[in-house]
């Protein structure tokens, strides 16, 4: 039986991979221990040039090798901090406006994605499947291929992909795109990510897409699939249930003193529409008096990225609009947002949204957002709340049951709060069900179970250009 290797740009630790890590982490895990095999990439460490190039730094759990490398200073910059997060995160979020692009910062993200494939041919053995994950490493099976790899590669877009049009703006857009071909799988979030996929290989590449999702481009062939990454439903449940009377949720439900409680969960990043939401629920303020005193939103943004220009810039924007809003509506004893620029485990998360009423998920791009499916699956089935959730969530598709806005409306964002927060219990529990029944016939294991098993689809010792 082939073992598996995983790809990441970031590796969870073993401790992370047993209950503290999202989707990610306890997805991949969970296969690597059922096969076997080797978790590879960035140990999240800038260190010396010598210590980068000593080798991979191995930790073992039963069956699974944790294989990490530190980065030097020049490579964080211009890999990852450089052109992955200053050109590719903003542009495939379809935030041209935002997008930096520097060809030295480019070169350098060539060159450590080839570093890393050299670093990971040690590890290899010729039955190996390789499954990549994300937009840090487009180049990574086209070094691998450099280096001799004949392996089934695959490699899954956790984020958007943009439509050609969008994609253009970056210089490189073919180089980037005929990396992509090297793979033999290409999984994407949904259906329109790979239709704009497919859309660039016929309008650009000048390649052929056939019925049954085939791509013929660079003189190479691979097969593209649409693998919507889950949870694991029921177990958030339970968690949420068993955490509901920790002293950190009887806290906050003495300190909202009856008021009903909406709550967000992001990370602090532009693509989320962080501004927009805090304007739409001033806008439900304005708009609906009786609100005022009687509701509270929770907004937790841990920082992310804090030395990247765009992301001190976000974070100084939703501090002001924070403060302007609380300025205009607090009270002696009411504040209507609180606004936390902090971490919180996973656990506590969970517990909270099963004490909120509403779950406010309004990004203006995501490939799929885990919050509102965690959301969903943490609220109590008697009394849940209602989840208003972006259309351009990837998620959206899925969680039809969710009151769904379009996030640069405000005043419709704030007509599905008025909504959410006065919906009926009957409504509710039914429009819960649905979405439950969504997430459970879709969760983890299915995205994970059959990506692998259309990879090793492919034949293990085809001939590849």
């Amino acid at each position: 039986m082939s073992r598996l290797i995983v790809v990441s740009n970031r590796v969870a630790t073993p401790t992370e991979t047993k209950g503290s890590a999202g989707g990610l982490a306890v997805g991949v895990f969970g296969a690597l221990k059922e096969k076997g095999g080797v978790w590879f990439g960035w140990s999240g460490d800038v260190v010396s040039e010598t210590v980068a190039n000593a080798g991979p730094t191995l930790e073992q759990d039963g069956n699974v090798t944790f294989a990490t490398v530190g980065l030097t200073r020049k490579d964080y910059d211009q890999y990852y901090r450089g052109f992955s997060n200053a050109t590719l995160w903003p542009v495939f979020h379809y935030r041209n406006d935002l997008a930096c692009y520097e060809r030295i910062e480019y070169a350098g993200y060539r060159r450590v994605n080839a570093w890393l494939a050299h670093r990971l041919m040690k590890l290899l053995k010729p039955d190996d499947d390789i499954w990549v994950h994300d937009y840090h490493l487009l180049p990574f099976a086209e070094a691998l291929r450099a280096e001799g790899v004949t392996n089934r590669i695959g490699f899954f877009l956790h984020i958007p992909f943009p439509a050609p049009q969008i994609l253009i703006n970056i210089p490189p857009h073919e180089e980037l795109v005929k990396s992509l071909c090297c793979y033999d799988l290409v999984g994407f979030q949904t259906t329109s990510d790979q239709t704009a996929f497919h859309d660039y290989i016929t309008r650009h590449a000048h390649g052929k897409v056939d019925q049954d999702n085939r791509v013929e481009a660079f003189g190479r062939t691979l097969r593209t699939g649409v693998y919507r990454i889950g949870i694991f439903p029921d177990e958030i449940a339970e968690q949420a249930k068993r955490y509901e009377s920790r002293q950190h949720v009887l806290e906050l439900k003495q300190s909202l003193e009856g008021r009903k409680l909406i709550m967000s969960v992001d990370r602090l990043d532009y693509s989320k529409g962080l501004v927009e939401r805090f304007r739409a629920f001033e806008h439900l303020l304005e708009r609906s008096p009786e609100w005022r005193g009687n509701v509270t939103l929770v907004q937790i943004a841990p920082p992310t990225r804090s030395d990247v220009v765009t992301y001190q810039q976000i974070r100084q924007e939703l501090e002001y609009e924070a403060g302007r809003i609380n300025g205009k509506y607090s009270g002696l004893d009411y504040t209507p947002i609180r606004y936390l620029n902090q971490r919180y485990d996973r656990w506590k998360l969970m517990s909270l949204f099963r004490e909120s009423q509403v779950g406010f998920v309004t990004p203006l791009h995501d490939g799929m957002n885990l919050v509102a499916k965690e959301y969903v699956a943490a609220q109590n089935p008697d009394d849940p709340g209602v989840l208003v959730l972006s259309t351009f969530a990837g998620a959206a598709a899925e969680l039809t049951a969710a009151l769904l806005v379009n996030p640069h409306d405000s005043a419709g964002v704030c007509e599905a709060l008025q909504r959410a927060l006065s919906m009926p219990l009957d409504e509710r529990r039914s429009r819960h069900e649905t979405n439950m029944d969504a997430l459970r016939r879709n969760d983890l294991g299915v995205w994970r179970d059959s990506f692998l098993h259309d990879l090793q689809a492919v034949p293990a010792s085809r001939s590849r250009t």
